[in-house]
């Protein structure tokens, strides 16, 4: 039996001042990011260090936290046989998102035809670009990427910090606790107080949000120049309308057909997304985005289990890019490639796309570890992007987030365990909830870890 949610009924506040607002705030910061680095290059340059250590500082919160926060999910279900079930469907979805992505992105390239016309020598390609990110490159071959997941050691996962390392520990974690029975309680009782240490102490860190988007903003902006886009803005746009087209015609599709707005969830996210587009990773607003879920009433045991799960293997911004960049690199140097070819390098995508992290670069990297399994693309040829690549990776992160956002509903739905209520009610009132329990307790999600939504019809 699932247990009622609490009472979440809003109670009256007095609204914030704009200025207090951190969107408005990571707005100010971006666009002092823009005007530093066009109007002064050099000190924008100079500016990476506040977007690295932004980054750097929420890098180092997110195992604890996803850690925790799975835990505590697994450990107030009542069957814990919801959990295979729960990735079971999460994984299938994500596999069908990929794929869709992995076509849209072909189909754009094959219809804009960005590269045509240039006419590259592959000989002439600075090679050492692809040598300095294959080493970056996750593991090719099923079993490769099977045993990157398990970590060296238990506390090795959490030094890495690599999400997927993480969440298999925190699923075998969760599950021993469950069979520990009233050995396992004071355990359980650590996690949950620890969480709430931890989410009081990342709300600190978001206040340096503004800070870290206009240091990040600055860098791209003064490093490589609004110029730099020049003769390859064609292959952006095509690349931007592309990541456009799948979440409007995709992903919107997929909201609408469970009962709620793309476009109210983008407004209920947006201070995330701005940070996303400041800082070209999406990793800084996981922990946020699994609070704001859980305001939404999807319950923690779910959502908490399918957005981490999301951020390595829902990467549909990097899938994008991956068809798009290498059907571009292919037409820049004159290579035709049969439909036996792309399908297979569809294939080969759909692994390397997994496993990336939500950070700035891992989708350059996945594509120099698809053209190095694939002979018929010179792996030299990601010297063509290396320049822009930045101006692409802020749409490859928020395609990602958005999608992970809406896919971790969704599941929450299949799963009865989203208030279809408390979704609409937050939905359209938008984020003002939200805020209250981030900023009115430190930054502690005010739910209790065993709320459950009331049975649904399943969808």
């Amino acid at each position: 039996m699932r247990s009622q949610t609490g009472d979440r009924t809003p109670t009256p506040t007095t609204p914030k001042a704009f200025y207090k607002a951190l969107y408005f705030q990571v707005v100010v910061g971006l666009t002092l990011g823009i005007l530093a680095g066009h109007f002064w290059p050099d000190l924008g340059a100079s500016l990476k260090p506040l977007g690295d250590g932004f980054v750097k500082l929420v890098k180092m919160m997110i195992a604890p936290v996803v850690f925790c926060t799975i835990v505590s999910g697994i450990t107030s279900l009542n069957d814990t046989r919801e959990i295979g079930r729960t990735m079971v469907k999460s994984m299938a979805l994500f596999y069908a998102l990929t794929a869709a992505a992995l076509l849209i992105g072909l189909a754009a390239v094959m219809i804009v035809e960005p590269g045509a016309g240039m006419h590259v020598s592959p000989a002439s390609l600075d090679p050492t670009v692809a040598a300095r990110y294959a080493k970056q490159a996750a593991p090719v071959g099923f079993v490769g990427f099977v045993l990157h997941i398990i970590p060296h050691s238990f506390f090795g996962a959490f030094a890495e910090g690599e999400v997927l390392p993480v969440l298999l520990i925190s699923v075998l974690v969760g599950f021993g606790l469950t069979r520990a029975g009233k050995a396992g309680e004071p355990v359980v009782q650590g996690i949950d107080a620890f969480s709430h240490v931890l989410f009081a102490a990342f709300g600190f860190i978001m206040k340096l949000a503004p800070i870290g988007a206009f240091g990040a903003m600055a860098f791209t902006v003064g490093k490589y120049g609004i110029d730099s886009i020049g003769s390859l803005g064609l292959l952006i746009l095509t690349f931007y309308i592309a990541c456009g087209v799948f979440l409007v015609g995709i992903i919107g599709t997929l909201a609408r057909l469970h009962g709620f707005s793309l476009w109210k969830v983008l407004r209920y996210f947006r201070e995330e997304l701005l940070i996303v587009l400041g800082t070209s990773s999406s990793e800084p607003v996981l922990p946020r985005v699994l609070q704001k879920l859980e305001t939404l009433g999807c319950n923690k045991g779910v959502s908490g289990l399918v957005l981490p799960m999301g951020y390595s293997f829902n990467l549909d911004g990097t899938a994008i890019y991956l068809t798009l960049a290498s059907l571009f690199i292919a037409q820049a140097c004159d290579i035709h490639l049969s439909a036996g070819q792309i399908f297979a390098m569809l294939g080969i995508m759909l692994l390397t796309s997994k496993g990336a992290a939500g950070v700035t670069g891992s989708g350059f990297v996945a594509l120099v570890a698809t053209l190095t399994v694939m002979p018929d693309l010179p792996v030299a040829g990601v010297a063509l992007l290396v320049g822009i690549d930045r101006f692409m990776s802020e749409a490859r992160a928020l395609t990602s987030i958005i999608s992970n956002c809406v896919v971790s509903i969704v599941v929450s739905i299949w799963e009865n365990a989203c208030d279809r209520e408390v979704l609409q009610r937050e939905l359209n009132q938008g984020d003002a909830a939200a805020q209250r329990s981030l900023e009115g307790e430190g930054g502690i999600a005010v739910m209790p870890l065993t709320a459950r939504a009331p049975a649904q019809p399943s969808l």
